[in-house]
């Protein structure tokens, strides 16, 4: 297949071990099976990138880095919560390319313990390097990236700005090659895949799928369980950045999307724990040995498992969980999973 989007893959930075697994979850698929009809369901692996302890933030770093490398960049600027795995992924991204990178990390989780500020991404973060900034919930985040990226340049540095997530269009670009590395494995397998189920966070991920769906013309449904945001703010930023992704990659047809946002899983808000999470997590670890995140892939699998409830799914149908990575981030949230 030639591939319109063949210009940015040449500013390629290789990062990320492709291609990811997909695989059965047998045991929890019969699990889900005992308590009324319910799908077949498949894990693409995207927390085995290796980057860093993998995410699917290695796919778009690829794109990213490789842009600022092109532009002669020397230092890699983003921001997050004080538990990105974003930024984890920047900092390791960075160190491989001998670039620097300043992370502008808000605190604005509250009601966590200290590992939440001391252990998980955030020491990972330090390990490789990274000149962390923490900012108050209450400091504009806007505001201090300008100011940042001005002290930079007055420092003769060459700063090059990755956005939240690694979210527009050149990162979705990443996504849309992903469903295509999906649509290949599947072919391979001799599975059809109904529908994708996955976080939704800034959006770009989520996008990139959407963008690759409607490429390859498949017949295939996308979920989003957001983590953030309620589903018609969601469902606005998905479009944008799929709208983005596909005019770069050259498409002529941008106009209908189907975007699908369940936000029923966000609880007291993004980063806060919830019983469905904390049940997802320990189901899928002690059905499969598969570890989630309690930020992202909890709420994610936590979504699926509603869906399923619902009858959303015909039992003849195959669903995709797509695993973004971030169980760095249980070591933030260790209180959770304590048996005392």
């Amino acid at each position: 297949m030639n591939k319109p989007w063949s210009l940015a893959e040449r500013s390629r930075a290789p990062l990320a071990i492709l291609p990811t697994p997909l695989e059965d979850l047998p045991r929890l698929s019969q699990e889900l099976q005992r308590h009324g009809p319910a799908p077949s369901i498949l894990i693409k692996r995207d927390d085995c990138t290796g980057l860093a302890g993998g995410g699917n933030k290695a796919r778009k770093l690829e794109y990213l880095v490789g842009d600022a490398l092109l532009q002669g960049a020397d230092t890699l600027v983003t921001l997050g919560a004080i538990q990105s795995n974003h930024a984890r992924q920047t900092a390791a991204a960075a160190a491989r390319n001998g670039l620097g990178c300043v992370l502008l990390l808000t605190d604005k989780i509250s009601g966590r313990g200290a590992s939440y500020r001391a252990n998980g991404n955030i020491l990972l973060d330090r390990l490789l390097g990274a000149d962390i900034r923490v900012l108050s919930a209450e400091q504009d985040a806007m505001e201090a990236l300008e100011q940042t990226l001005t002290a930079l340049r007055a420092q003769g540095r060459r700063p090059y700005f990755i956005p939240i997530g690694g979210s527009n269009a050149l990162g979705g670009l990443a996504y849309l090659d992903a469903l295509v590395e999906l649509a290949g494995q599947a072919k391979a397998a001799g599975r059809q895949i109904d529908h994708i189920v996955l976080a939704t966070g800034s959006g770009g991920t989520h996008a990139g799928i959407v963008a690759g769906v409607q490429t390859l013309g498949l017949a295939c449904a996308v979920h989003g369980i957001s983590v953030s945001r309620q589903a018609e703010e969601a469902r606005g930023i998905v479009a944008g950045l799929a709208r983005d992704t596909l005019a770069l990659a050259g498409s002529q047809s941008v106009a209908d999307l189907s975007i699908t946002i369940d936000d029923s899983q966000i609880g007291p808000g993004y980063g806060q724990p919830t019983v469905a999470m904390l049940e997802a997590v320990t189901s899928v670890a002690r059905l499969e040995g598969i570890l989630l995140d309690p930020v992202y892939t909890g709420k994610a699998m936590a979504g699926l498992f509603s869906l399923v409830q619902r009858g959303t799914f015909r039992p003849d149908e195959t669903v995709v969980f797509w695993h973004t990575g971030g169980h760095q981030g249980l070591f933030a949230y260790e209180e959770l999973f304590r048996d005392d």
